[in-house]
């Protein structure tokens, strides 16, 4: 499928971003030979699975430029590099716990002449930074993460939603809602079924789930 998958949901792209998405299969390819960081089985599925899975964010906000985004557990760069080549004047800080992990995301993030990516190796509770929103795919369960970063969320909202966590997940989510909405009844929670956002059979089961205080 290619890069296809990505302009057929994406039309509007730059040369200079059409030219970025497909560089970036080559360079994951180059790197995963070196250091495991997508599934090798799922690797062919590559666009598909991770970068066009990473910019259903964008099918549910357009973020405005001056935004910065916290992308926790990035592994090798999913969701944060494919929304930084989609938004370059937003500002994109990819952290993961696992040194070699952010390395990779790092040297794709070089090859691809991205200048709005910052990485950080760690445990996200140590940072000490706000952000106007905080996306994962899959890391943890909605209540870990709000537990970890509660205090990440930035006050001054400039964006078309409000500030918030904006979470790429699967299967059924009425527990973890239950969860979080127990820690703290103050927090709104909106899901929105990907497939509404794509045709692909993978999606059918996928969901963004969008968490934010009034």
């Amino acid at each position: 499928m290619g890069i296809k998958i990505i302009t057929k949901y994406f039309s509007q792209l730059t040369e200079k971003q059409t030219e970025q998405f497909t560089t970036l299969y080559t360079l994951y390819a180059d790197w995963n030979s070196k250091i495991n960081v997508v599934s090798r089985k799922d690797f062919e599925s590559l666009y598909e699975k991770h970068v066009l899975h990473s910019l259903a964010i964008a099918k549910y906000i357009q973020f405005e430029k001056g935004t910065k985004v916290l992308d926790i557990g990035t592994g090798g760069g999913f969701p944060g590099i494919p929304l930084a080549i989609l938004f370059p004047e937003v500002e994109f800080t990819l952290c993961d716990s696992i040194g070699k992990k952010i390395k990779v995301a790092e040297e794709v993030s070089k090859g691809l002449g991205l200048t709005n990516t910052d990485f950080v190796v760690g445990r996200v509770e140590n940072l000490k930074e706000e952000f106007h929103f905080i996306l994962s795919r899959a890391v943890a369960p909605m209540e870990t993460l709000y537990r970890w970063t509660q205090d990440y969320i930035a006050e001054e909202c400039f964006n078309s939603k409000l500030n918030g966590y904006l979470l790429l997940k699967g299967g059924d989510l009425k527990e973890e809602i239950k969860e979080i909405k127990r820690l703290n009844a103050k927090l709104n929670v909106q899901t929105s079924d990907l497939n509404t956002f794509f045709d692909e059979p993978f999606f059918e089961t996928k969901q963004l789930v969008y968490i934010f205080k009034n």
